[in-house]
């Protein structure tokens, strides 16, 4: 006889809730306090809502709407508190949504096997490289995937009210922060629709819903004029861990294409060991669900078949044939971009590894008492990453920004419309290491200056150089580099040029500077033509979008709010009804 939990569906929430948030603050208790800038993590007190914030500025639309979300929000709360709480909120809703995906499909689990869905969808490696690689808004989409099945079953159960679809419309706008998060909620979607077969009439009320949260980086995508990447795919192709190879790499969720970003327990033969622990866990509970197969949604077969099209295709996109196809697709295939960094879709295959979790704990309580069996999981889980704790081994955490970068912010003004030509930064390189900050970083003036702002996105990786400018970024740059001819600079729309911890190009240097100090020198380049705008009709379509992302994560929150019944007594009436 199979022994049944004598914990109401609100206890188990209460405990999933629980232990979500003890491991989400001893991963970001140190993120809290000044301002992170770590790799592409980057707080500023207050962001300006710039053309390039909406993403119209003619670069490829990398962070929207994120962005516009800081600009907005960092008027009302100091922005590095607004990015430790969202990057907080992230890890907790992924672990409180993969507890309660883990209770929806394998209710036998109970209550310990949710508690350990929610662990591994917390404590792994995917989670750990992103925070290292400073991706705390992929976090939100990556957080966003338990929730999404969930919501899909909603209205396949035939919960259709406003609610359910104001919460579909939440959880794909939460996910969709940044492009590649909205983008893995709506594959999630289709993979889940289609197991359980969702009516098409509901399906394509559902993408009409994923396209409203996905319109502010498809409305920045049509506008923009380089959207396209000069390609790369070898560079930032899944990373083979010490004694795993590819596939094995894989399907430890791990392998971030920079081997920077990785905890330093997955940088020795230690990565092998932890993954067999995380993989003994995982077949352990495929077997159980398999064996249990005719009581179970359709829902977890397709989250299965998910999961296993995910692994081999990062893995197959990093072999020579795959890279082949995927320079192809950089080249001539404009937003293919987004598919570049391949190993963040492993993403999909989280799901499914929270259910087998949860499955495993139900295979153990055979054996062992439930408390027993997930705790036992629960430390093959754990164990084998300890450094993921407290801001990953130390590795983030906050800074304080010289008093040089409030008083260039001052002295640059607010000239959103160009009407004083661009910003020009200095040095040319995408990546910095600044001596106040704690590691490497993007430059944090792109997100302070009210202003046009021309950068270099160019990442050089052992050696190899991608997303070089063209352009007027190109011109800017190449004037630069060959002393900043301050006419030249002027007729290019460039009013400033400020050089960060940077001797300053030779022909400006013996000019006097605007600004001086020791992190920042700025000079201000006389007779500059106004710099491009957007035109006004793409302005108007990204402020429309934008509008149309709150109003869906307005929609969630109120359809959170006064949700009569516990979520998750919805869905044993639901189970109960099948």
């Amino acid at each position: 006889m199979t022994a049944t939990s004598t914990r109401t569906p609100a206890q188990t929430g209460a405990a999933v809730y629980a232990v979500s948030a003890l491991l989400t603050a001893l991963i970001c208790a140190p993120l809290v306090g000044n301002h992170l800038l770590y790799r592409d993590a980057v707080a500023t007190p207050q962001s300006p809502l710039t053309a390039a914030a909406l993403g119209i500025d003619g670069t490829a639309p990398r962070a929207v709407p994120q962005d516009a979300l800081l600009a907005l929000g960092s008027r009302l709360v100091d922005g590095g508190l607004l990015v430790a709480g969202l990057t907080i909120l992230a890890v907790f809703a992924a672990g409180a949504g993969y507890g309660r995906l883990a209770r929806r499909l394998v209710p036998r689990a109970a209550t310990a096997g949710a508690v350990a869905a929610a662990v591994v969808g917390i404590w792994n490696p995917y989670v750990a490289e992103r925070l290292l690689q400073g991706h705390w808004s992929l976090l939100a989409g990556y957080a966003a995937l338990g929730w999404t099945v969930c919501a899909v079953l909603d209205l396949a159960d035939g919960r259709r009210s406003w609610r359910q679809w104001a919460g579909l419309a939440g959880i794909f706008a939460a996910a969709g922060l940044t492009p590649t998060g909205s983008l893995l909620a709506g594959i999630v979607a289709v993979a889940t629709a289609a197991a359980v077969r969702l009516p098409i009439r509901t399906a394509g009320l559902a993408a009409g819903c994923w396209l409203i949260t996905a319109s502010p980086w498809l409305v920045a995508s049509a506008v923009a004029s380089d959207v396209g990447s000069s390609g790369g795919a070898a560079v930032f192709a899944l990373r083979a861990e010490p004694g795993l190879g590819l596939l094995g790499t894989a399907l430890g969720l791990g392998g971030i294409w920079n081997a920077d970003a990785v905890p330093a327990s997955r940088t020795t033969p230690w990565a092998l060991v932890a993954t067999l622990m995380l993989l003994a866990v995982v077949a352990v509970g495929t077997g159980a669900l398999v064996r249990m197969r005719r009581e179970l949604s359709p829902a977890v077969a397709g989250q299965a078949l998910l999961a296993a099209v995910a692994i081999a295709a990062v893995v197959v996109a990093a072999t020579p044939p795959g890279l082949a196809v995927m320079d192809v697709l950089l080249a001539h295939v404009p937003g293919a971009g987004l598919l570049r960094d391949t190993q963040k879709y492993l993403a999909l295959a989280v799901p499914f590894v929270a259910v087998a979790a949860a499955a495993a704990v139900t295979a153990l309580r055979a054996l062992v008492p439930a408390g027993f069996a997930a705790a036992a999981v629960i430390a093959l889980i754990v164990a084998p990453l300890p450094d993921l704790a407290w801001g990953v081994g130390g590795k983030i955490r906050p800074v304080i920004y010289p008093d040089d970068y409030a008083r260039v912010t001052a002295l640059v003004g607010h000239d959103t419309d160009g009407a004083r030509g661009s910003v020009a930064l200095w040095p040319g390189d995408a990546v910095r290491r600044l001596s106040w900050a704690r590691g490497p970083s993007l430059s944090p003036l792109p997100r302070m200056l009210d202003a046009p702002v021309i950068g270099s996105g160019e990442l050089t990786v052992d050696g190899t150089t991608v997303d070089s400018p063209t352009g007027r970024t190109a011109q800017v740059l190449d004037v630069l580099r060959d002393g900043g001819d301050p006419q030249r600079l002027a007729r290019l729309g460039v009013g400033w040029v400020v050089a960060e911890e940077s001797d300053p190009p030779a022909r400006l240097a013996a000019t006097a500077p605007a600004y001086s100090g020791e992190h920042l020198t700025v000079y201000r380049i006389p007779g500059a033509v106004a710099a491009p705008v957007p035109a006004t009709a793409a302005r108007a379509a990204a402020f429309a979008a934008l509008v149309l992302w709150i109003c869906s994560v307005a929609a969630g929150l109120a359809a959170a709010v006064v949700r009569r019944r516990a979520p998750e007594t919805e869905e044993d009436e639901a189970a109960q009804r099948k």
